[in-house]
């Protein structure tokens, strides 16, 4: 295990890179799902005060025998972020926030969840500051469940993917910003050989998507229409299945 905890080391290091944080004074980040402390550990390495949440008692008592600087609370994220607002200069998260996708009850809605957390994350972050989540998502319908609600909560950013091209290091870090929009930074290991970048994941406004080349909204088109049955499939609600019908006009009479 100790390779994990090389790993986790590494990646907290980088998230906490990725937050841009000013170097002139301690700052105080949240932990989303902290587990053991060892990312906090980094935190406060770091001179840096933390709070870390986790819906796991047994991972929470080893931080305690551990004697983590930081301060710990049991909670479920996905029941939203209980601190009051702008009390935040930036949120990390390794490895957590994918748990969101799961619905572990009945009573589960991933996508309701996941804007909880987000939209009070949003509230409890300082104007101007930055969350930065590593993840590790299971397909790319999962990446876009959890970035759409980050952006209806009101975040912008997009996703910093280290390491692309390789099967084992790549790490995708959703990096968001609260308030005053920043540049993206750059992925490590983006440059190709030839010096050319790879293009990284930006957040497009959503509704710019389905536009004709004449700019005209393809709204209730064909593919406009099967993305939005697969997205309430996803939502678990009942859909029709898809025909060679679906989404052709009708003549305007029989």
């Amino acid at each position: 295990s100790s390779r994990v905890v090389a790993i986790q080391s590494q990646m907290s290091e980088r998230a906490v890179e990725l937050l841009g944080l000013p170097e002139d004074r301690p700052c105080l980040l949240l932990d989303v799902g902290c587990g053991s402390g060892l990312s906090g550990d980094y935190i406060s390495d770091e001179g840096h005060y933390w709070i870390g949440m986790d819906i796991s008692p047994a991972m929470l008592d080893v931080a305690v025998e551990r004697e983590v600087e930081g301060d710990l609370l049991l909670a479920d994220v996905g029941h939203g972020i209980p601190f009051r607002p702008g009390m935040f200069d930036g949120c990390i998260s390794i490895s957590a926030v994918q748990w969101l996708c799961n619905a572990d009850k009945k009573s589960h809605s991933p996508p309701k969840r996941l804007y909880r957390f987000f939209s009070t994350l949003y509230t409890a972050l300082a104007r101007g500051s930055r969350a930065v989540l590593q993840l590790y998502p299971e397909n790319s319908e999962q990446l876009e469940l959890i970035t759409a609600q980050a952006m209806r909560a009101g975040f912008t950013g997009g996703m910093v993917v280290d390491y692309p091209n390789s099967a084992k290091a790549k790490k995708f870090f959703l990096c968001l910003f609260v308030g005053a929009s920043g540049t993206l930074p750059k992925g490590l290991g983006t440059e190709c050989a030839d010096g050319e970048e790879i293009q990284q994941a930006k957040f497009t406004n959503e509704r710019t998507r389905f536009r004709n080349a004449k700019g005209k909204s393809v709204k209730k088109s064909r593919d406009w229409i099967l993305e939005k049955k697969e997205r309430r499939r996803r939502q678990g609600k009942e859909v029709r299945a898809d025909t060679k019908y679906t989404g052709r006009k009708r003549r305007p009479r029989f």
